[in-house]
């Protein structure tokens, strides 16, 4: 299943979910930007640094070899080297440190916020809020249609 979500921010995200069972099992998060991608999965968070080209390229192969020279002239004097892509470099991976337990690190929060009385961090609507996109995709699957949501109101439209 593949739910993909268009956010008033600028910004849009997809979600992928394989319901086959006996699949390898992974999660995580994988960001998209101009630069390249950062993906946080399992203990490691790992950046691959693929430039967009800012040059729209070009498929000159069905022209004779002198109309060739001629485009790759005109495209290389529109086009010069600094608007073409950045070299590609290869992907960083970086283990997260040793003292990173963010499962622990939430129920520590949680129960110093009952025994405190204080507020939570992530209250109730901080929780819905993250999980509204999976919900929402799940609820997408079985209605079989695009759904509709408010983010202010947090209701279905």
């Amino acid at each position: 299943m593949l739910g993909l979500f268009d956010y008033k921010e600028g910004f849009n995200l997809s979600l992928r979910v394989n319901f086959v069972d006996g699949g390898e099992e992974s999660e995580g998060l994988i960001f998209t930007g101009s630069e390249g991608t950062m993906e946080i999965a399992g203990n490691s968070v790992s950046v691959n640094r693929v430039p967009r080209e800012k040059a729209p390229g070009y498929t000159i192969g069905t022209f004779t070899e002198a109309m060739q020279k001629q485009i790759i002239a005109d495209y290389k004097a529109k086009y010069p080297r600094s608007l073409r892509a950045s070299p590609w470099r290869a992907p960083r991976s970086s283990p997260l440190p040793r003292d990173t337990a963010t499962a622990t690190d939430h129920f520590k929060n949680f129960f110093a916020s009952v025994r405190s009385r204080q507020p939570v961090v992530e209250d109730a609507v901080f929780g819905f809020r993250a999980a509204g996109a999976a919900l929402l995709s799940n609820l997408s699957m079985e209605r079989g249609a695009i759904v509709g949501w408010d983010p202010e109101a947090m209701k279905l439209v």
